[in-house]
């Protein structure tokens, strides 16, 4: 799925994409395809949407387009 980056918090690790669903999907920075471990928010990405770990959905092998 192709989306957008809303935020990320690089201290944390933690972050959350908007697909072109209108979902939003949290993500960690482990979940980076490049193995950067950092996005700038506002970056377009595609990514694959998984089942997380609290029960809901989330975004995984995050590439940047």
């Amino acid at each position: 799925m192709d989306g957008t980056v809303v935020a990320f918090d690089e201290r944390r690790g933690l972050g959350t994409i908007r697909g072109a669903d209108g979902g939003e999907y949290p993500f960690h920075a482990t979940c980076i395809a490049d193995g950067s471990r950092s996005i700038e928010a506002g970056a377009a990405v595609r990514f694959e949407v998984v089942a997380g770990h609290l029960g809901r959905w989330e975004a995984a092998a995050i590439e940047k387009r």
